[in-house]
């Protein structure tokens, strides 16, 4: 049975926890809002320039002037994984969720005979990774200055994705994220960005006619929907990332206080029988007199 000071200096240190996690998920809730708004803005955006492409793209389905980033490189022996997580953790299961879909999606191509190759941004997910992955990796983007993602940060990756395909190290690119749905549900996505991949555009393209051209139009809006997407994809990751911190700061700020219970409760009932077991030996020495 451990000692009162024992006991007391527990109860001091599962407190000062307690404070510790309390604040985070105050902050991470402060967070959480402006980046829930950002994410939310950025969906009609994203969603609106997806469809405009997706009728310009069906018009030069299986055309041989369709933009390389449309048509893709004829193969798909190559794929690059983008995988997106967080700089820091203490942020519950976010960046071992979208891990965990990135090495399966490693096991299924590993098993088809292709060439897998990963472009980490974020250091969580590098450090989970490079366990059994550290030979596949080809760059890293670090985010961990940037106080708030801007476009930039997205323009800035899709440029070296762009480069490298135009370089030909890539046949096919993925990018691995969490959607934010709420603050309890995130959902790992993976998405193809390189060659593009479009929705269903519906009448999307009889709806307007281009120019100068379909294919001139296409090769300039095609680089700006990557770094779109990748933009869209990061400040969902970013959303999700706080929404996440905070429950898991919220459960743990929980466990410390039933912890802090069970504790005061053991060091009542120790110091009781300490208190008793004084008394039963005064009263026995008296008695003894």
């Amino acid at each position: 049975m451990p000692n009162l000071k024992d006991l007391k200096n527990r109860i001091g240190s599962v407190t000062s926890t307690r404070k510790i996690t309390k604040a985070m998920q105050m902050v991470a809730a402060a967070k959480l809002r402006r980046a829930q708004d950002a994410a939310e803005a950025a969906r009609p955006y994203a969603e609106r320039m997806n469809a405009v492409m997706g009728g310009l793209a069906s018009g030069l389905a299986g055309s041989d002037s369709a933009p390389r980033l449309l048509a893709g490189t004829g193969s798909d022996q190559v794929h690059l994984l983008v995988v997106m997580t967080a700089e820091r953790g203490l942020c519950g299961g976010f960046n071992s969720t979208i891990v965990r879909l990135a090495r399966q999606r490693i096991a299924e191509l590993t098993a088809q005979g292709k060439t897998v190759k990963i472009l980490t941004v974020g250091k969580k997910g590098r450090e989970q990774l490079k366990r059994d992955h550290a030979k596949l990796f080809v760059a890293h983007v670090d985010l961990s200055e940037v106080k708030r993602i801007g476009y930039d940060n997205a323009q800035s990756l899709a440029r070296d994705l762009i480069q490298r395909f135009d370089a030909g190290e890539f046949d096919v690119a993925t990018i691995f994220f969490n959607r934010f749905q709420s603050v309890i549900a995130q959902v790992p996505t993976a998405q193809q960005v390189i060659p593009a991949v479009f929705e269903d555009a519906g009448e999307a393209s009889a709806l307007y006619d281009y120019e100068p051209s379909e294919e001139g139009i296409l090769a300039d809006l095609l680089p700006r929907g990557v770094a779109t997407q990748l933009f869209t994809a990061l400040l969902e990751n970013a959303a999700s990332e706080q929404g996440a911190r905070m429950t898991a700061m919220d459960n743990a700020t929980r466990n410390a206080g039933d912890m802090i219970e069970r504790l005061t409760i053991e060091y009542n009932r120790t110091r009781q029988a300490a208190i008793t077991k004084e008394l039963i030996e005064i009263i026995s020495g008296a008695e003894a007199l």
